[in-house]
């Protein structure tokens, strides 16, 4: 029998749709790539080989190609396709310029560019710091606004706000750049900022202030760990802001994390491997701050566990560096930002809530790379006992030596306050110093009167200028490497966070006055000024106050008196903390000293006085 045309058109075409319901079945995606990291790295690096992290979309299956000499090896690709690690050697002799990198997979390809640098010069680079140094502590978003442009970037508008307190208020790099000169009058030589990680381009609502959505302007909430921050700038201006300082002989210290990520990053949703966070954002311990047992040698693993694996107020998500993948990414994470922006020093934040054997390795691997560089660690506790286990020099009981250079004097800054702005016994800051046997290098140890995560020292009951200006007085004749937070050096008030981050006056166009100059600043800011400046400048010209050694010659409840010694040059320092004059007799030298009260006197080894 004869079909009909449509009856055989119709069989045709059932006859077709299995063919053509396995073909679109088939069909799958091409691959696509959104980020690479690290995005460059230089000629001649001791890391070898590079281990590249591509980050994309339908990466299953997928194949890794770059172009000659470098080589690509050890590919392993995530279970959701979405993450490619690769090792990437680069051979000596490598040409710097692009490299392409060419991903394939049975439905197509995807290119990204990696870019092999020129090493930097390291004349003027890659300096650390030491007791010849004076810090000085920079919050960028708080500082100077010296571009508006990026006030309220196309990416995150709106975040810019200096009517709240948590809320971008506009400083940047170029703001930092234009105060070069205030900073050298002032006489630091070295400036550590807080993070420049680029952070979440809106309103953080995990972490709420006052019942309000905020934002993360101060930078402990890294989105990316290659990016910078678009409110402070981008990495060109960043590298500029870089060499200006070297230039003006003003070191740079970075601050990193490596402990966690902000709550928004990609990787809670996408981890790269199944292991990257400690638990995950449905499934994770809280920290619960016991970070003594992590010292103590009867503690079990358990014990520990919390402080090592808890989440930052169950929001801020623990990167677990007992993952070998987190543990390189993160180590390169450090060397790419030192290599690529030629920086002096870290200061790494949070450092007991990451495995001792971490810094360990990751300090090695600096130290190899830029054998000058050097790591200030913070350890927020006033137990010198718990502090000194971290610095480097020492095996302690677990037989680690983290190798991490300094600390910062947490023990010192409590009892300081307590002596210098509350008027207690002096004995107290004295009884500090007396644990410096604890400690590999006390020398190597940041002292300072305030930081970012403390109440400023003129809020702390019965604090005063005179009181703040002794304070000084002891911190820059004393052992350590002395730092001053911004604001700290005009007296600046400030309760708790955020209250202790206030935007410096004069570092905003319509401000109402500018105490970046001496016309601008009050008679007690511009006392406060000077009489730190002096000190400084009086510091950097004696080798007995930056390197000596010291020794308690008197010390009673409101009275101290020590000296330091460098060779042959000796400083005696005496200190009244009363609110008296004294007439005081000072064990070695032949005459009664008299100083004024809520001062200092500093004299030669003679009992001269020192003019500064």
């Amino acid at each position: 029998m004869r079909l009909n045309r449509r009856k055989q058109d119709r069989i045709q075409h059932m006859k077709r749709l299995p063919v053509l319901a396995l073909v679109l079945f088939s069909v799958s995606a091409a691959p696509r790539i959104d980020k690479l990291d690290p995005p460059s790295w230089w000629a001649g690096s001791t890391w070898s080989p590079i281990r590249l992290l591509l980050r994309g979309q339908d990466l299953a299956g997928a194949t890794l190609q770059v172009k000659p000499p470098l080589r690509a090896s050890r590919v392993s690709i995530s279970a959701s396709g979405t993450s490619i690690f690769a090792d990437l050697t680069i051979p000596a002799g490598a040409r710097p310029g692009p490299y392409a990198l060419t991903v394939r997979t049975a439905s197509g390809s995807a290119n990204v560019s990696f870019e092999l640098l020129p090493p930097l010069n390291r004349r003027g680079r890659f300096q650390g710091f030491g007791p010849g140094d004076v810090l000085y502590l920079i919050m960028p978003d708080r500082f100077a606004n010296g571009d508006p442009t990026n006030d309220n970037p196309a990416t995150a508008p709106g975040l810019m706000d200096r009517t709240k307190s948590r809320y971008y208020h506009g400083g940047d790099f170029q703001g930092i750049l234009d105060r070069i000169p205030y900073l050298k009058e002032l006489g630091v030589t070295a400036l550590w900022l807080n993070p420049w990680y680029d952070n979440v381009d809106h309103l953080n609502a995990k972490e709420r202030y006052n019942n309000q959505d905020i934002t993360d302007y101060h930078g402990y909430g890294a989105i990316d760990f290659y990016g910078v921050e678009q409110h402070f700038g981008d990495l060109a201006l960043l590298r500029k802001m870089d060499d200006t300082l070297h230039e003006q002989g003003i070191k740079i210290i970075q601050d990193q994390v490596a402990n966690h990520t902000g709550p928004y990053h990609a990787w809670v949703a996408d981890p790269p491997t199944p292991t990257w966070f400690n638990g995950s954002a449905r499934q994770h311990l809280a920290n619960d701050w016991q970070t003594w047992t992590l010292m103590d040698p009867h503690a079990t693993p358990a014990t520990r566990r919390t402080t090592l694996e808890g989440w930052f107020i169950d929001i801020l998500p623990d990167l677990n560096q007992n993952d070998p993948e987190t543990r390189r990414y993160l180590i390169q994470n450090s060397l790419w930002w030192v290599g690529v922006a030629g920086l002096d020093a870290i200061r790494q934040d949070t450092l007991p809530y990451a495995p001792r054997d971490y810094w360990r390795d990751w300090m090695l691997a600096l130290k190899r790379e830029f054998p000058n560089t050097r790591v200030v660690g913070e350890v927020l506790d006033g137990n010198p006992a718990f502090v000194s286990f971290f610095q480097g020099g020492v095996r302690r009981f677990d037989g680690i030596d983290t190798g991490v250079d300094a600390m910062f004097d947490f023990p010192l800054m409590f009892a300081l306050r307590r002596s210098f702005a509350e008027g207690k016994s002096m004995r107290e800051t004295a009884r500090v110093l007396a644990h410096d046997h604890l400690y590999s290098n006390p020398d190597m140890l940041i002292t300072f009167a305030g930081l970012h995560d403390v109440t400023r020292f003129m809020n702390e009951p019965g604090a005063t200028a005179e009181g703040l200006m002794l304070a000084y007085t002891f911190l820059l004749t004393s052992r350590g490497i002395p730092m001053i937070y911004y604001g700290d050096e005009i007296a600046m008030p400030g309760g708790n966070d955020p209250d202790n981050r206030r935007d410096f006056p004069g570092g905003w166009r319509e401000d109402s006055r500018n105490a970046f100059t001496r016309e601008g600043r009050t008679a007690q800011e511009n006392a406060v000024y000077g009489h730190l400046r002096r000190l400084i400048a009086l510091r950097k010209s004696s080798a007995a106050l930056m390197r000596g050694k010291t020794q308690n010659l008197l010390v009673t409840d409101q009275h101290w008196a020590y000296s330091r010694t460098a060779g042959e040059e000796t400083v005696i320092v005496v200190l009244n903390n009363g609110t008296a004059p004294a007439r005081l007799e000072i064990p070695g030298l032949k005459s009664a000293v008299d100083v004024p009260a809520r001062s200092g006197v500093i004299l030669d080894g003679n009992g001269s006085p020192i003019r500064y």
